[in-house]
């Protein structure tokens, strides 16, 4: 246990390092500052423009910003739904993969354009080495950047004075690929290689086995390049269909910390940004400080249950619970990739959630059923969490009898409709999505166990697709009609309502004029004001899951503790 806690704590201190300077990089690419690469990219940015017929100092409205993601999204929707099912007659393709069923390549095309990354399928056995780089790949790059160039136009809002507009999407997406995704992904993928993750274009190994006159054959393909953005722009979509646990996609602890860094450096790092972007860096340090209070919170319950687990479970008393988990990594790795993994938008795995104990599980839940928003995907965690800081101004406000403000601005009926999108869209489809699934006929064939620990493994894969996650217990035989097809629709309307309603609260807020701050104003960059924000995340958490969490994961605790 102390090997984890200092291993924990080296981690955070790294993250909390790293994030500040990325932060304020952040910050100074996107109010069109300066900065060290500026001579090198605003040449291939004004030719990006010319070529896309943008001008620079074009603003959009909410509903033209909306309409850009709109239209952006779905055609790189049907772009990689199409590759999907002819990938057979195109070229790479040494292991001569063929096409995806209609409703597994449509679920697969929604997953990656939705940032969410779930795979009902196994990447080695299943694509094409072009399907993986050019249509997997670069929608990680995309919809990465979508979700960032959202969050700052929600800033925006904030900042501007009786305007209405919020920025240009355009813009916004050029600048962040060029000054940070590409960029970033560039260093991680040559660190990558240099621990051995592989990065060819070769067919696959057969290779002699020494037990038998078998060949075994050795997946390889350009992944190197797919996991780094996969993990920076907390996508999660494993090139091999082990994903992280797999030893060419993750081989030695070095390769495991960088990308269990990458997998929250760039969401804490947004956390700076918005506090330099307000003009005020101490609400920037009061929302970093609640997520990573909640992130902590929720680390700890993992490993304890993970190190000490149930009184059943074989061996756990002496070593933890191993049970699905890679013998280089243990415990208290495993648990630390599972907690930043469900904290954020990622849903990579190191290890196999299924098998980790029901509390350790029903934490691993709770953390993606919360929104997302203990640091989350990159852009869509921290706009997820304003629309709780809004939410919490808005109580407070009720509770003293005073019109709710947030930096500057008041909060009116329209402002609150649109955070209750943000809020509420998640729960609901998460939700909806589990009881129309336990109702079908044949569910139970789609579960490995039966009881409570079945129902979590539906509960888990609903709350990963309505989180836009990606993760899966392992246990749920999700390559069915029925989830594919549901499942995308969940995807879908579960990253565009939220999405749009940041937007178009954005532009209310840019419409307003900015009111002074007068005795009555509550404070929202000190401490007590992070107590009450953290209290009402998890108040909304517990309000909305308590019930199907009690049927899951605390009914699995109690059963296998011989207590029910």
């Amino acid at each position: 246990m102390r090997e984890a806690m200092f291993q924990d704590l080296l981690f955070l201190v790294l993250l909390v390092g790293l994030s500040v300077p990325l932060g304020v990089y952040i910050y100074k690419v996107m109010m069109g500052e300066k900065v060290f690469l500026s001579r090198i990219m605003q040449p291939a940015e004004r030719g990006i423009y010319r070529i896309i017929g943008v001008r620079e100092d074009d603003d959009m409205s909410p509903g033209q910003y909306t309409g850009a993601v709109l239209i952006f999204s779905g055609i790189g929707l049907i772009a990689l739904f199409l590759l999907l099912m002819v990938q057979g007659l195109l070229p790479l393709n040494p292991e001569h993969q063929t096409a995806m069923s209609w409703d597994l390549a449509f679920n697969t095309a929604v997953s990656f354009v939705t940032n969410t990354n779930w795979q009902a399928y196994s990447g080695e056995s299943a694509l094409s080495y072009l399907t993986q780089s050019l249509g997997l790949t670069v929608q990680n790059f995309v919809s990465a950047g979508m979700g960032i160039a959202v969050l700052f136009a929600l800033i925006r809002g904030f900042v501007r004075k009786s305007q209405g507009t919020v920025g240009n999407f355009w813009k916004d997406m050029v600048r962040i690929h060029l000054y940070v995704l590409l960029p970033l992904s560039a260093i991680l993928a040559l660190l990558l290689v240099s621990q051995g993750v592989v990065q060819t274009f070769s067919p696959y190994a057969h290779v002699a086995n020494l037990e038998n006159s078998a060949a075994s054959i050795v997946p390889l393909g350009p992944a190197a390049s797919q996991i780094a953005i996969k993990q920076l722009g907390t996508n999660g979509g494993g090139f091999f269909g082990m994903n992280s646990a797999f030893p060419l996609e993750n081989p030695t602890a070095f390769s495991n910390l960088l990308q269990l860094l990458s997998i929250l450096l760039i969401p804490a790092s947004l956390c700076v940004s918005f506090g330099r972007a307000v003009k005020d860096r101490g609400q920037g340090r009061v929302i970093y400080a609640a997520m990573l209070f909640l992130f902590i919170l929720c680390l700890v319950g993992i490993t304890a249950s993970e190190r000490y687990g149930a009184p059943l479970i074989h061996g756990v008393a002496s070593s933890g619970n191993m049970e699905g988990k890679e013998v280089v990594h243990g415990v208290g790795t495993s648990a630390l990739w599972a907690a930043a993994t469900t904290a954020a938008s990622n849903g990579s795995v190191n290890s196999m959630h299924d098998s980790f104990t029901p509390l350790a599980g029903g934490l691993l839940m709770f953390l993606m059923q919360l929104g997302e928003i203990v640091f989350g995907g990159v852009g869509s965690g921290l706009y997820g969490m304003l629309a709780f800081v809004i939410l919490t101004v808005f109580i407070a406000g009720l509770m003293v009898g005073r019109t709710p403000e947030y930096l500057g601005k008041k909060i009116a009926p329209f402002e609150m409709k649109m955070v209750c999108l943000i809020v509420l869209a998640p729960p609901l489809l998460t939700l909806l999505g589990t009881a129309a699934a336990v109702l079908m006929p044949q569910s139970a064939s789609w579960m490995t166990n039966s009881g409570a620990h079945g129902f979590s493994e539906i509960l888990y894969a609903f709350t990963s697709l309505g989180n836009n996650n990606g993760s899966a217990f392992g246990g749920y035989a999700a390559n069915n009609a029925f989830t594919n097809i549901l499942g995308g629709f969940v995807m879908l309307l579960v990253r565009y309502i939220p999405m749009a309603g940041v937007i178009f609260l954005a532009g209310s807020l840019s419409g307003k004029k900015s009111v002074a701050a007068g005795e009555g104003t509550l404070s929202t960059s000190g401490a007590m004001f992070a107590f009450l924000l953290i209290a009402i995340i998890l108040l909304i958490g517990a309000l909305s899951f308590l019930p199907a969490l009690a049927l899951g994961p605390i009914a699995d605790y109690f059963t296998t503790r011989g207590l029910s």
